[in-house]
């Protein structure tokens, strides 16, 4: 077992003597990484742990010595031979050649097998405690370890100081300069999650307000029914296969405003006859040490709004399913939604074999070792059999960008989606009023529940910019949106200038540190890509791409979008108890990502738990794509697309967004230009193609002959 002893070094510097007589690790885990006494006068700063809004301009100056950090997470390093060791039975848990295959690991099992040596841990957390911080978690898998303190032990512990910044009119806390830690302890510690309240934004887009119920019936908004119709659900729940037994998380930082906005969903869109569709609202505790998770009611951020959206259209998608709301409270330096689902993961029970996220930040901005966090948690969720699905993104491939009228940081992409581990899942919108045939696919009543979808619609990438080629082409008769007679130039492009869209685009900034601020540069790195993503269409890049697939999500431009339930007034929303022409509206890829996850179920309920689909995905798209793709799986056929397709080929349209500045910016000439590969060149970020591509990766698809494929 582990010794250690407490003495000072010169200059009054503690120092911590490891024991040279430790036993070897028990099971098939790590060997130790710490095999030296921890000096503090010799340290290693943990680069990459700091907020781009940390600057001079926004510093308000240093917090109160005693305000509390709770919750700190520290993400530890495996050796790089373990690390191997994990990625190729993570690999192998997909194969069906393989041993491994489907034999998913607890988190104990996992932190046995895969975990940092035991001794280094003590290490670790008698250092932790040497400074005055409570370990209030040593998580199974071996691999983070959650403590709280104040500032001043921050300060002291990590060398870092923690200050008020005020952003856009926002106060906010964070570290003014990269944390560091002695030099023998560096080799294990990947770094601090969070020592800041920058929380991630949810990936929705409230309906673009000039668009309304057409006067001929609700046929513009998409309802459950919409849903079942477009994506070929409704044979599924005729066979049964409609989720029951099965459980989908929807990972939260809030409560829902009110439990009866789900219930008066189901029944108004006809999906209480699903008798067996439940909902729960949980705050998972770990399995042993002090609960970080607390009920976190509904928080003053308005991400009820998010919640509401996950758990009512998870449900839309498997109504026989239970739906888990698994949220818990913010801290002072984590994610609410990130305790919930290490905890998930990490709790005494199975985790539910589904898992959806709607939350999102930029590779650069989340930072290295939030980034790491979340590939560590995500592979766990892949080892233990759980499929997870994360919303790709609502701003183009400028994802740092988000929420502003123009993209002026470059190209960039969600490091809550770019990891090989889990199903970034993309957005499109429908091709029929741009076609000018609405007719052909909406009818223009409703059934009792608000169906009027005849069936499938061609689809193209969700695109609400005056950089997207069609909306230039159907306002101004030219798909020329740059230059000073662009498109966006013009007084009717004017109404046009947003990021919002669906997102995709090459993993950049997952690793190292950007040295200028939210732009990909410096020392940035992307996740290398995975074995399975290869694909007609998937670009020899060596990094891994998003999205994986798409599914409806726009907000209206084209005068479609999503209803929903939701009657909480000081977030947008309305009283429920009236036509859905007067709920709420938005759309947005937090639509996709909690129906995604609710098809996934379908699936899971015939063939078992999956892990990362990812791998079956591509490989069922590759059969159907061939080398050139497939021509009758063109999504731009809409009623003709053959009945066979599993994945329906996304070709025409893009998710280009408007531009200023210098960063992946073409402007000749004119106040705006265009989001493009090349600056001194039209070169799209991105446009659907043949194939995979990053404005909507493989494509949509047809839910049932994705259930009933013989690749599972």
């Amino acid at each position: 077992m582990f010794h250690s002893s407490f003495c000072f070094g010169s200059a009054g510097s503690f120092v911590l003597v490891i024991g040279s007589f430790l036993n070897p690790p028990a099971g098939g885990g790590a060997e130790r990484q710490i095999v030296r006494p921890v000096n503090e006068t010799q340290r290693v700063a943990l680069t990459g742990n700091i907020r781009p809004e940390a600057t001079p301009r926004n510093d308000l100056g240093a917090v109160d010595d005693d305000l509390p950090l709770d919750h700190v997470q520290l993400l530890l390093r495996r050796p790089d031979a373990v690390q191997q060791q994990l990625d190729a039975y993570t690999e192998s848990l997909s194969d069906k050649s393989s041993a491994n295959f489907h034999q998913w690991l607890t988190a104990g099992e996992l932190g046995q097998r895969f975990g940092v040596a035991e001794q280094d841990i003590d290490a670790i957390t008698g250092w932790l405690a040497l400074h005055g911080f409570h370990v209030d978690q040593v998580y199974p898998n071996r691999i983070a370890i959650d403590f709280s303190g104040t500032a001043a032990q921050v300060r002291e512990a990590f060398q870092t100081e923690i200050h008020n910044y005020e952003v856009n009119g926002v106060r906010h806390i964070a570290n003014n300069t990269d944390p560091t830690v002695p030099a023998a302890l560096a080799p294990t510690i990947a770094g601090i999650v969070s020592l800041h309240d920058f929380r991630p934004r949810p990936m929705f887009k409230p309906r673009r307000p000039q668009y309304t119920f057409d006067s001929g019936g609700e046929q513009n908004a998409v309802t459950p029914g919409d849903l079942a119709a477009i994506y070929n659900l409704k044979p599924l729940f005729s066979s049964g296969h409609s989720g029951k037994g099965q459980t989908i998380a929807v990972i939260e930082d809030t409560n829902l405003y009110s439990t009866a906005d789900w219930t008066t969903f189901r029944k108004k869109f006809g999906l209480s006859t699903y008798t067996s569709g439940s909902l729960k609202q949980v705050h998972p505790a770990p399995k042993s040490g002090t609960s970080n998770c607390s009920d976190p009611g509904v928080n003053a951020d308005g991400d009820d709004s998010e919640a509401t959206i996950d758990a009512e259209y998870a449900s839309a998608a498997a109504p026989n399913a239970e739906i888990e709301v698994a949220s818990c409270n913010n801290t002072n330096t984590t994610f609410g939604g990130q305790i919930a689902l290490q905890n998930l993961l990490n709790g005494a029970s199975t985790p539910p074999a589904l898992i959806s996220i709607s939350y999102g930040d930029c590779e650069s901005d989340n930072g290295a070792a939030a980034n790491a966090a979340l590939s560590n948690l995500y592979q766990q969720a892949v080892a233990e059999g759980v499929s997870v699905f994360v919303s790709s993104g609502d701003e183009g491939a400028a994802s740092c960008d988000a929420n502003q009228p123009s993209a002026t940081l470059g190209i960039s992409i969600s490091g809550y989606a770019s990891t090989p581990y889990n199903v970034a899942v993309g957005g499109t919108d429908f091709e029929d009023t741009y076609l000018k045939e609405s007719s052909t696919y909406w009818s223009g009543t409703n059934s009792s529940t608000y169906e009027s979808a005849r069936g499938y619609i061609p689809e193209i990438p969700w695109n609400d910019s005056c950089a997207g080629k069609l909306l230039a082409s159907y306002e101004s008769g030219s798909s020329v949106a740059y230059g000073e007679k662009g498109f966006c130039n013009t007084a009717t492009g004017d109404g046009y200038m947003t990021v919002d869209s669906g997102s995709g685009g090459p993993s950049a900034c997952a690793k190292g540190t950007a040295s200028a601020k939210d732009v990909t540069s410096g020392s940035c790195q992307g996740w290398a890509k995975p074995k399975w993503q290869s694909l007609v269409g998937v670009p020899s890049d060596g990094v891994r791409d998003i999205p994986d697939v798409s599914l409806f999500a726009a907000n209206g431009v084209w005068g479609h979008y999503y209803v929903y339930c939701f009657s909480d007034p000081d977030n947008g929303g309305s009283s429920c108890n009236q036509s859905p022409s007067n709920w709420a509206s938005a759309g947005g890829t937090s639509f996709t990502a909690p129906i995604l996850a609710g098809i996934q179920a379908l699936v899971v309920q015939k063939w078992g738990r999956q892990g990362n689909p990812n791998p079956i995905y591509y490989k069922i798209a590759n059969s159907e794509y061939g080398s050139k793709g497939k021509s009758s799986c063109n999504s731009s056929l809409g009623k003709d697309v053959a009945s066979s397709c599993v994945f329906y080929d996304v070709t025409a349209g893009d998710m280009d967004v408007n531009c200023t500045g210098s960063h992946d910016c073409y402007r000749p000439s004119g106040e705006n230009g265009v989001l493009s590969t090349s600056d001194s060149s039209d070169k799209p970020a991105f446009s659907a193609a043949t194939g995979w591509d990053f404005a909507t990766g493989i494509g949509t698809l047809n839910a049932y002959n994705l259930v009933f494929s013989k690749d599972w």
